[in-house]
């Protein structure tokens, strides 16, 4: 029989701002899965493997994408395509787990902190304007620590 329940403890909630009823959540350790749920019937719709855990989630405000952040034991953020759940890139970087993950309030970067105490300031998503136009994805990123 097969599960739609997490496997151990979620880690991360998401909701979209593209696709009304659309909520994602990751799974640690021992799940290393993102799941897709509709809220309105309260159904799983897809399950992705991820490979490791996962710490965090959050949709881009401005294309139909999704940006997981993964802990041990791969230590990386993925870029996933929606809907199909393509991975886009993966950018690596850390260390350690990357337990944190915010999204800049003009959509177009996020900044990661991880257990190797550093932060990392990624430009990864167009403006909206940009998006509209079909532009790519730009990667830089930058260190603090």
């Amino acid at each position: 029989m097969k599960s739609y329940n997490h496997q151990a403890a979620v880690k991360a909630l998401a909701w979209s701002p593209h696709q009304y009823n659309l909520l994602t959540s990751g799974g640690g350790t021992a799940d290393k899965c993102i799941r897709f749920w509709n809220t309105q019937d309260y159904q799983q719709i897809n399950c992705i493997e991820t490979g490791s855990q996962v710490c965090n989630l959050v949709f881009s405000k401005n294309v139909n994408e999704l940006v997981s952040t993964q802990g041990y034991s791969l230590n990386q953020i993925n870029i996933w395509k929606l809907p199909s759940m393509t991975k886009l890139f993966t950018l690596t970087g850390h260390s350690y787990r990357v337990l944190y993950l915010s999204l800049s309030p003009n959509g177009q970067n996020i900044v990661t902190g991880a257990g190797d105490e550093t932060l990392r300031f990624w430009s990864v998503f167009p403006n909206s304007k940009e998006s509209k136009q079909g532009s790519s994805l730009n990667f830089t990123h930058s260190d603090l620590r």
